[in-house]
């Protein structure tokens, strides 16, 4: 199964991070290329058990729908998953390590493309994880321009 692993320093605390990735992800869209929009499917706050759709945009005019289910909510130290539909097999973590108030940020995706994807493969998996560095540069932009809420609690 491939493995994705994108890693970046960001000059904010946990949980200010935190807030934006994880509580604040229907937003997501504000600072993340591919990503349409992002639906959360339960009522309750984002934790253990809570479930994302995500209307991806992707290179070549594809256009998909993926959805995560969140299996670890350790604020703010790493939420992790799996996707549970879609053209995506596999897990899915962010780790957030806080030091002299910066932040490193690790993502890690094992995951397995089917359907349509799995023919566009190659390709579409070399920009996929050029999607994903670009996406947790953007994520620290984002984060130090002050963008997105403020960590609450």
């Amino acid at each position: 199964m491939p493995r994705l692993k994108e890693e970046v320093d960001i000059d904010a605390p946990a949980d200010r991070v935190w807030a934006v990735v994880q509580e604040d992800a229907t937003n997501a869209p504000k600072w993340s290329s591919y990503v349409a929009k992002i639906e959360k499917l339960d009522k309750n706050p984002p934790g253990k058990g809570t479930r994302y759709r995500y209307h991806l945009d992707l290179p070549g005019g594809i256009k998909e729908k993926l959805e995560v289910e969140q299996s670890v909510y350790n604020k703010p130290k790493r939420c992790a998953g799996t996707f549970i539909r879609g053209p995506l097999k596999g897990t899915w973590s962010y780790t957030y390590r806080e030091k002299d108030g910066t932040t490193h940020v690790v993502y890690e995706m094992d995951y397995e493309l089917t359907g349509l994807l799995r023919f566009a493969g190659g390709l579409l998996a070399g920009q996929y994880a050029a999607g994903i560095r670009s996406n947790m540069a953007a994520l620290k932009k984002y984060v130090e321009s002050g963008k997105g809420p403020k960590a609450n609690g």
